[in-house]
């Protein structure tokens, strides 16, 4: 007996891979297999990458808090060591958002693990 390919399953399969690699550059976007490689690459790198991003946005937090600290005569580790002894609960995020846009607050918490 002959081999039997269910075509319009793999036309659908096909169809769809093909729709998810529509923007991509050259034979990415309509070759199947270039496309299902391209594909399966990008997949790889944007699940490494979502946890990239978190190291990423921590250091650049690290980075503004350290510059702000600075201008107080402090360094970052310094700052950070006299927040927990003051036990000041505040996270990097806030901090770094506070030393952007909020000078005067972010002074405020200066003047007060300064203070003790």
């Amino acid at each position: 007996m002959a081999r039997s390919a269910n075509k319009v399953a793999a036309r659908r399969k096909r169809k769809k891979l093909l729709k998810k690699t529509k923007g991509y550059f050259g034979a990415r976007k309509n070759v199947w297999t270039v496309a299902k490689n391209a594909w399966e690459k990008g997949q790889l790198h944007a699940y490494r990458d979502r946890r990239n991003k978190k190291r990423n946005f921590r250091g650049l937090w690290i980075m503004r808090i350290n510059a702000a600290a600075r201008q107080y005569d402090m360094s970052y580790s310094q700052f950070m060591g006299a927040l927990s002894k003051n036990n000041i609960k505040i996270n990097r995020k806030v901090l770094a958002d506070l030393a952007m846009n909020e000078p005067e607050a972010f002074k405020a918490i200066v003047n007060a693990v300064n203070k003790k």
